[in-house]
């Protein structure tokens, strides 16, 4: 397999290394902290390019040994006996090379804030949303994240007309921005004197956490309003004027937030939510203009398309992106979703090289 140039990747060290040796690198602590994981992740790119090259030195050897009519008997059978291996440590050096190649995405570093609204289905959509609320939380419990409720608007039945919140944690939105999009649930609703099986939907929307330096908001493009809460009754939640509403006027957003007491801490995590929705809007728009085809995504991040099915009857969960068919729903639901993160990760990854080689074999 003929791969991509290794020189660019060895120039970037080059500049990451001046940038390291500037007196005022540390100063600014997440840009150093960025290119500090970044440089580690080049190093030990290049360090497994030597090994490939020095394990295909090694495989040119026992072949050349093997083909040698004259040569010692017992070398050529110890060679043929070293060949597979050989072989096997340089398929597997290529596959994580090329992985190491796939450009980053600088959204993946970052926090995440997750959104869940209830769709078709009534009160049993929102039991779902409920579902998925605490589905989430709970893989971000196994995972060593922190999750923050930012808003939230109850159903009154357990479960939730929607609900954002942030996870805080090492790859939150790499890991999470594949659960975009609707998810599908197909159960007997515990109102169901019938034992029919309905089929609700509920809409997922993963967004990067922005910061205030990533977009850039005029203050004449918002329009903020505040009103009463509507928390519990008796509640002091609900007994001042503390809700938000932030319309950001060029791009029709909307954000609410009701969640704090406090009418300025609704307003921050308000501003927050825009900021990220704003940044993913933007993302969107990059991704749009450079991506050849759909096929170089495992999902678009379209609130409208229809990712994933959970069948209860039949303990089953599909994702019709990949294909993928799992038949352990109880688990999935109490957080146990690695295999289904895993495996999105993997197709995206493969999509990826598919497209990296195919410049490469362009220029």
């Amino acid at each position: 397999m003929e791969l991509p140039d290794i020189s660019p990747f060895k120039k970037r060290v080059e500049e990451i290394d001046s940038m390291m040796n500037e007196p005022d690198f540390f100063n600014d602590a997440r840009r150093s902290a960025s290119l500090s994981r970044e440089q580690t992740k080049l190093r030990q790119l290049l360090e497994d390019y030597e090994a490939l090259e020095n394990a295909k030195d090694e495989i040119r050897d026992h072949q050349s040994l093997l083909s040698d009519s004259s040569g010692d008997q017992e070398l050529k059978e110890l060679a043929e006996e070293e060949l597979p291996i050989l072989e096997e440590r340089l398929s597997s050096l290529e596959g994580k090379i090329l992985v190491a190649m796939i450009p980053p995405e600088e959204s993946d570093s970052r926090n995440t804030i997750i959104e869940i609204r209830a769709g078709a289905g009534g009160d049993e959509a929102s039991l779902f949303a409920g579902d998925l609320y605490r589905m989430y939380m709970r893989y971000a419990e196994r995972s060593g994240w922190s999750l923050e409720q930012m808003s939230s608007s109850e159903s009154g039945i357990n479960g939730f007309k929607e609900v954002a919140f942030t996870v805080r944690g090492e790859d939150a939105y790499k890991l999470m921005k594949f659960e975009s999009g609707v998810h599908r649930v197909q159960r007997v609703p515990e109102t169901e004197s019938q034992g029919r099986i309905h089929t609700s939907t509920v809409t997922v929307a993963v967004l990067p956490e922005a910061e205030e330096v990533d977009i850039e908001i005029d203050a004449q493009d918002l329009e903020i309003s505040v009103t009463r809460s509507s928390g519990p009754g008796g509640q002091g939640v609900n007994t001042t004027d503390s809700a938000v509403q932030i319309l950001h006027k060029p791009t029709g957003i909307i954000v609410n937030c009701s969640d704090e007491r406090s009418q300025i801490k609704n307003r921050a995590k308000a501003m927050t939510v825009l900021r990220s929705r704003l940044l993913q809007a933007k993302e969107e728009e990059e991704r749009a203009k450079y991506a050849a085809n759909r096929r170089q995504q495992v999902g678009t991040g379209d609130r409208s398309e229809r990712i994933r099915t959970y069948n209860f009857p039949q303990s089953r969960l599909t994702d019709h992106r990949i294909g993928l068919t799992i038949h352990s729903l109880p688990q999935v639901m109490d957080g146990d979703i690695q295999e289904v993160i895993d495996a999105l990760q993997s197709e995206d990854q493969k999509l990826k090289i598919e497209a990296l080689m195919k410049r490469s074999s362009e220029s």
